[in-house]
């Protein structure tokens, strides 16, 4: 297969090409902000030729954006070849902001580009690059990859070896560019009808070699112990999921072709702390943190939230970090239902935690691995007509991801990364889709949504500030009342006194020490026009975005 020089599509990184749609882009990006730095020209612009020379001598690194889509004759099954006529300057675009170049004007095009769709005749990716922000003391770049070239998991090692850890600017000469032989026709056809024979029996020798190893085998090879009874359990549990569907709510409905950008950033040592002092994750911070939001904008949209079966995709990578492919999809699914019943902010981490570690302990995940094997010798033509049949079923009503990255700093030919903002696609009838990233001691928040079916999104992201501050306030007022529960010392005992046979020994008073509740007390439900209880000198309705939470 080498000497035509292609590669077949794994069935999950096709299954993105064919889930596309005009009113449906599936690449996945980023906004990342950087200082202008040695970057900069005479006229203050970005010096977009020294941008391309550095991403063009790093791209022999990554093979795959020099490659594009072409399709098996009969099967139409995806398969990448070398890009002979690759242009890194069709790639990489240059656009100035309108002064002042404020964060607004940043999103409002960052959007504008996002919502299209990648050119499918050449690879699947684009850079833009965006000078004049903040005045020209900053720039920003908008990258643009289609998510059937890479999942979250393997962005972050990507967007390592385009940057460095050192500020000093290190030439390096480029490779050349010598493109493999695209196979003809007749060659595909070929290599379809043989693979197309070998695929089940490889299938089922996998299978079969998995099933009669030992558990020792397994473990000594770094497997988990699967059945094919936990095969079926699994799929019989997404299967029901899937027939069942989540709430409507306002947020979903069918996609248009605009889109809105908005973004937060956090103090990732804050998200630490409340993660030790709860005794949970950060990922379980991250959706009590977005199920307190939901509560609040759904409450503003007149939603009863406490009958609402709201669901989330959490991506959960299966990308081993020895592995030797960083290009490509190793990824499967969670289907998360968020606790927006439930009012406490700590009562929520506690919820999702349960939910959470029931999940790691199931095969949730494993249904779909099971699936993608199986549909690796479906043809092509039956997964492009059942897939988006399948993914507009309405199970889930939005995604949210959390994508774990370098905490230190990062340079393009020496001009610093300040923050990175990534952009996940919509799913199917999900007008909203959440996206975190980690960078330097910040947690960067991303959020993608339709344009009709979101038009309020920065009252969605004050809504996260807003959430997050609600339970970083009831958590230290937990840890307050613990600690004077704790500190807290008896009233001294009052000296016994001798009773006679007639009169009885009082018994002894116990001065009472006031408890401090552990959990805050509830309030109302959460609306605009509503007073709620303030709980410790913090009113949960209000929400203006606190100091250690920043836009």
């Amino acid at each position: 297969m080498a000497r035509y020089g292609y590669e077949r599509l794994s069935a999950q990184d096709a299954g993105f090409l064919w889930a596309e749609t005009p009113n449906q882009p599936m690449h996945v990006g980023a906004v990342a902000v950087f200082e202008i730095g040695p970057l900069v020209r005479e006229n203050g612009g970005v010096d977009i030729d020294c941008y391309r020379e550095q991403v063009e001598s790093r791209l022999h690194w990554i093979p795959r954006y020099r490659q594009k889509i072409e399709w098996t004759p009969v099967e139409r099954w995806p398969v990448w070849v070398d890009d002979r006529n690759f242009d890194i300057a069709h790639h990489i675009r240059h656009i100035a902001l309108p002064q002042p170049g404020t964060p607004a004007q940043l999103k409002e095009i960052a959007a504008r580009i996002n919502a299209r769709r990648l050119d499918r005749r050449h690879a699947l990716w684009e850079v833009w690059v965006i000078e004049g922000v903040e005045g020209g003391s900053q720039f920003a770049i908008l990258n643009k990859i289609h998510h059937c070239m890479i999942d979250g998991a393997a962005g972050a090692d990507l967007s390592q070896v385009l940057m460095s850890p050192s500020s000093k600017v290190e030439d390096e000469p480029s490779v050349p560019y010598l493109p493999r032989p695209v196979p003809t026709r007749s060659e595909l056809l070929g290599d379809a009808i043989s693979e197309g024979l070998s695929r089940p029996l490889s299938l089922a020798r996998s299978w079969i070699a998995h099933a009669t190893s030992s558990p020792v085998q397994r473990a000594s090879a770094g497997e988990l112990e699967v059945t094919t009874a936990d095969r079926l359990r699994a799929f019989a549990e997404v299967a029901g999921q899937a027939s069942s569907g989540a709430s409507p709510t306002p947020m979903n409905g069918e996609l248009g072709p605009h889109r809105r950008l908005d973004w937060l950033t956090m103090p990732l040592d804050d998200v630490k702390e409340l993660r030790r002092e709860l005794g949970c994750t950060i990922n379980d911070v991250v959706l009590a943190t977005v199920t307190g939001a939901l509560r609040r904008y759904l409450f503003r949209r007149r939603m009863d939230v406490r009958s609402l079966d709201f669901r989330i995709s959490a991506p959960v990578s299966t990308r081993r970090s020895d592995h030797d492919r960083i290009q490509g999809n190793h990824v499967s699914s969670w289907v998360v239902p968020l606790p927006l019943a439930v009012e406490g902010p700590i009562e929520q981490v506690e919820a999702i935690q349960s939910t959470t570690e029931n999940l790691k302990a199931s095969n949730a995940s494993l249904a779909v691995e099971t699936i993608m094997d199986l549909a690796e010798w479906v043809p092509g033509p039956i997964l492009e007509r059942a897939l988006p049949a399948i993914s507009g079923s309405g199970p889930v009503n939005m995604i949210v991801t959390n994508v774990p990255g370098p905490q230190f700093p990062l340079y393009l030919a020496g001009a610093r990364l300040l923050a990175m903002y990534p952009v996940v696609p919509l799913i199917p009838g999900g007008g909203l889709g959440v996206a975190l990233f980690s960078y330097e001691g910040k947690l960067c928040w991303g959020f993608n949504g339709d344009f009709e079916l979101v038009p309020d999104l920065g009252s969605f992201v004050e809504d996260v500030a807003a959430a997050f501050e609600a339970l970083r306030k009831a958590t230290v007022g937990r840890y307050l009342g613990r600690r004077t529960a704790e500190t807290a010392e008896p009233a001294a005992k009052p000296r016994p006194t001798e009773a006679t046979e007639d009169e009885p020994v009082a018994a002894e008073s116990v001065a009472l020490v006031e408890e401090i509740p552990e959990e805050p007390e509830a309030g109302t439900e959460i609306g605009e026009d509503e007073t709620a209880v303030a709980v410790n000198g913090f009113d949960p309705v209000a929400t203006p975005i606190s100091s250690a939470v920043g836009r």
